[in-house]
């Protein structure tokens, strides 16, 4: 089993007492590890655990029918399931893929206040709108939602088994600003590029790990885009049978399929009618955000003017989207890409890839992603905030122009703007404004960075 950080976040639940106030709910995309991951922190942290999935064991929704009274739906549960225990105050009860289920997560309220046991709850689709119609009474103010996406960079050394001494070096190198050792140098960027390609799936992780067999990775990628479109357009109905909106399903399918057009072109702002010539707002803006809120992709606004905050200034007409685990959008892309990646190609796909891996890292750092552009060709990769200033970020290799920065950090009179982070294939280095850096501390960039 991998070292989550999430896990991290469920012991401070328990810790801290919130577990007697409200359930822990993990939302995240299907394949991320959030069953494992809540398994083992529940089977480390208490002495009895009760877990029901809700999605297979079907017949476990029935203990929640009629009025919810924690006896009448415990004793149903032991009859369901013939191992399941309730012990007062030493139980944990799994509510894992929930969102099947509208009255177990009604439930979860009548749960906290009983108080004589923990809940977790997990869902992969609970973050669709409208996906069960009967789920209207969602618990407010009893659940502490935590996000779970796939494996961040640190995950994925941690699972290579990459020393601490290391990592830490690469830290204190970071903030002090100082070049770092040109053979750990290597060794980052080697770890970096393989992290690109395979990406944050517990499961192709693994895979590359025991197999170090990146045709295997490729294949298992594709297998999980594959279920993943298995799940678009679906909602369960008014009685919770699952059913497909075939016209949302079209749709859906189609905005995915034209990622790798809308990101190769040098303005990577999204297009409806690459699509087709049909294709508009009013068509496909619901398909865009069921894909954001099925958590496979992340939405970066372009904004009107660098100024604070960034949210009001955001243009809802004009915007890109990137997949959200960078090794599933390699997939999209054509075999040579990984072989192209593996050697330092940073601006493969007309730097695609690496816009793409910074908008992942960013996001699973809970950075809310804002690019500029003007008609002029005035254009920076990521816009965000630092120590309570507008700061910029653009990705480029080590010879990569950065006018458009120069152009914003030198113009005083109209941007309050004093840094801005390069990210690509070289090492430390800071003048003008312009800290440079390698594209494997992306991570901690994104660590210093504020949400507004």
């Amino acid at each position: 089993m991998f070292r989550r950080k999430i896990a991290a976040a469920l012991v401070e639940w328990k810790e801290s007492g919130m577990c007697k106030k409200k359930a822990a709910v993990i939302k995240g995309l299907r394949q991320i590890g959030k069953t494992v991951t809540v398994k083992q922190f529940a089977h480390d942290n208490y002495e009895n655990v009760v877990y029901i999935d809700f999605k297979k064991t079907v017949s476990a929704r029935a203990a929640f029918d009629g009025d919810i009274e924690i006896d009448r739906i415990t004793l149903r549960l032991t009859a369901i399931l013939p191992d399941a225990k309730f012990i007062p105050g030493h139980t944990v009860i799994i509510f894992d893929e929930i969102q099947e289920c509208a009255r177990a997560r009604f439930s979860i309220k009548s749960f906290v206040e009983d108080g004589r046991y923990d809940i977790i709850a997990t869902g992969s689709l609970l973050g669709i709108r409208g996906y069960n119609r009967k789920d209207r009474d969602i618990p407010v103010g009893f659940e502490h939602t935590l996000h779970m996406f796939p494996m961040d960079f640190e995950e994925f050394l941690w699972a290579k088994g990459v020393q601490t001494q290391i990592t830490d070096y690469v830290r204190n190198c970071f903030i002090e600003k100082k070049i770092v050792d040109e053979p750990i140098h290597s060794v980052m960027m080697d770890h970096f590029l393989e992290y690109v390609c395979v990406g944050g799936m517990p499961s192709i992780v693994n895979t590359f790990i025991e197999k170090n067999d990146l045709n295997a990775v490729r294949v298992e990628q594709r297998d999980l885009l594959e279920q993943y479109r298995d799940d678009f357009g679906k909602y369960l109905d008014e009685n919770e049978n699952e059913v497909t909106d075939v016209e949302m399903l079209g749709r859906i399918n189609q905005v995915f399929d034209s990622i790798p057009s809308q990101l190769s072109k040098e303005n990577k702002k999204f297009q409806y009618s690459i699509m087709s010539k049909n294709a508009r707002n009013k068509t496909h803006s619901a398909a865009i955000q069921w894909l954001v809120d099925y958590g496979l992709i992340n939405k970066s606004y372009n904004l009107s003017s660098l100024q604070l905050p960034l949210n009001g200034n955001r243009d809802e007409s004009a915007f890109k989207i990137y997949v959200a685990d960078t090794g599933l959008f390699i997939s999209m892309l054509g075999r040579e890409t990984h072989s192209k990646i593996l050697l330092g190609d940073l601006q493969i796909y007309k730097g695609a890839v690496f816009e793409n891996v910074i908008s992942d890292i960013l996001a699973k750092n809970g950075v809310k992603l804002y690019y500029y552009h003007r008609d002029s060709g005035l254009e920076v990769d990521f816009i965000s905030v630092h120590s309570g200033k507008v700061c910029l970020i653009e990705v480029k290799s080590h010879t990569g122009n950065t006018k458009s920065a120069k152009t914003v950090l030198n113009d005083k009179g109209r941007y309050d703007v004093d840094i801005c982070y390069k990210l690509g294939n070289y090492n430390v280095g800071l003048m003008n404004g312009i800290f440079t850096i390698p594209v494997y501390m992306a991570p901690l960039v994104a660590m210093e960075l504020s949400d507004e």
